[in-house]
């Protein structure tokens, strides 16, 4: 492998490992921002004490997440220019003005009111404190929009024009850029996503209490609403990202075809394949279980649809398709377990037994991590999938990379592997602390200080039992 052969891989590694720490607390905090805004609504609305206990125990651990999320974000717009500064001078002209956009509406919006939301309750009023929160959680889902738009730009590019330095430039409609082909999908099941995975956490640490038989009326209410999220939320996930997968097929055909492991052309109906192990240099998929002519039902409707395979694509241009075959399946597998645990949810609930079943409980406590797996999945399915393109089929990875030497790349890969795991385990391990400790009457807020709220009487703290 040569010098510059390294410096990409290397280059392509660091950008995957500090988005990949990057995208786990947006995807948090989306979801959080707007749970701590119908908390707050419903204490607003019903003056009960447990909603405002809901809001002030998850507030502390929104202010970890968002913080964590700034941070390794920040990283992430520096790599732009010392590693991929082909890529910035070709697509800055496009790109720039919507990452701009983001920070001038979505990043100001959380930075004006994110301390009021935080530390206000007490000084500007009810209403006002509310109006901040509601416009904190406006501000996470502005921010995924204008991001999602950038990154789907780069999978669906449409609007642009070259100019005579080969750059990427605006054509006559902005908004054919930021409404390109795929944005629609990849936003709402992006967001869609953010809530699930905020859910799952929640009645993660819902059932640990219960587990623990901390049944307080708050341990209750974060665990009913977080399962009644997975039981409407879910299956609506399942279906988006099946609009989002035949939108890819349109646009992408070579991602789907990874994502299937169709190395051969089928002219009448297609297999699912559920498990095999795929070999990119022998073109076929070894130990292959599947479903006969069920892909061709799901991607074209039709149980004899013919379904074209990659041997019918250049090797050059094909994903590396191991390793979206399985983020895809990992992605799907954990969204079907998700419905599972809704669906349970809901026969318990009819049951009557939400808050007494251990079953339910063990298996809402082993899902709680699942969303971020999931999301970490589906954007290496997105964007190994889209390889070997940085943008699809106009500017290959290769062609976008800097100039610079192996070693330099080396060295800062170093550095961020340590820095990133010594800061953000010990943030991640302070949310779990926090987490382990059931919210009670007198919650405090980040600082520390206890409630003083007009009309809320602070009660001796519930101990265990």
């Amino acid at each position: 492998m040569s010098d510059g052969d390294m410096a990409l891989v290397l280059a392509r590694a660091q950008f995957a490992f500090t988005v990949s720490f990057h995208f786990i607390f947006p995807a948090f905090s989306i979801g959080l921002a707007s749970y701590l805004a119908v908390l707050e609504g419903l204490w607003l609305k019903t003056g009960e004490d447990r909603f405002l206990q809901l809001f002030r125990y998850w507030l502390k651990i929104f202010a970890i997440a968002f913080a964590m999320g700034v941070v390794s974000g920040i990283v992430m717009s520096y790599q732009f220019g010392t590693n991929w500064s082909v890529y910035s001078d070709r697509a800055g002209p496009v790109i720039g003005p919507l990452m701009a956009y983001e920070v001038l509406t979505a990043f100001f919006l959380e930075a004006g009111f994110l301390g009021v939301m935080l530390f206000g309750l007490e000084r500007v009023g009810k209403k006002l404190h509310f109006f901040a929160t509601l416009m904190v959680a406006a501000g996470t889902c502005m921010s995924a929009f204008w991001i999602l738009s950038v990154n789907s730009w780069m999978q669906t590019p449409t609007g642009y024009e070259m100019n005579a330095q080969g750059q990427f430039v605006p054509g006559p409609s902005w908004l054919a850029i930021i409404f390109n082909p795929s944005f629609p999908y990849r936003l709402v099941h992006t967001v869609i996503a953010a809530y699930l995975t905020t859910a799952l956490v929640v009645g993660g640490v819902g059932a640990w209490h219960l587990l623990k038989g901390r049944d307080h009326p708050a341990v209750r209410t974060m665990f009913s609403m977080a399962m009644w999220m997975a039981a409407l939320v879910a299956p609506l996930q399942i279906f988006v990202g099946d609009l989002h997968g035949l939108n890819t097929l349109e646009h992408q055909p070579q991602k789907v075809m990874a994502m299937e492991g169709h190395f051969d052309s089928y002219p009448a109906g297609a297999p699912l394949l559920i498990f095999g192990i795929p070999d990119d240099e022998k073109e076929t998929v070894h130990a292959a279980v599947g479903i006969p002519k069920l892909s061709s039902l799901i991607l074209h409707h039709s149980l004899d649809a013919p379904v074209r395979g990659l041997k019918t694509v250049p090797k050059d241009e094909r994903p590396p398709v191991w390793i979206v075959f399985w983020s895809f399946r990992i992605m799907v597998g954990l969204g079907f377990l998700m419905l599972a645990l809704g669906l349970l949810s809901l026969f318990m609930r009819v049951r009557k037994r939400l808050f007494e079943s251990r079953l339910l409980h063990r298996f809402a406590l082993v899902m709680g991590p699942s969303g971020f797996v999931a999301v970490i999945a589906g954007w290496v399915t997105t964007e190994v999938g889209r390889q070997p393109y940085v943008i699809y089929n106009l500017l290959r990875t290769e062609d976008a990379v800097s100039p610079i030497a192996a070693p330099g790349v080396t060295g800062s890969l170093i550095a961020f592997v340590i820095v990133y795991f010594a800061v953000f385990s010990a943030g991640t391990l302070y949310i779990l602390k926090l987490m382990a400790k059931p919210p009670h009457p007198g919650e405090s807020d980040p600082l520390g200080a206890p409630i003083r709220t007009a009309g809320i009487t602070p009660s001796p703290a519930v101990e265990d039992r």
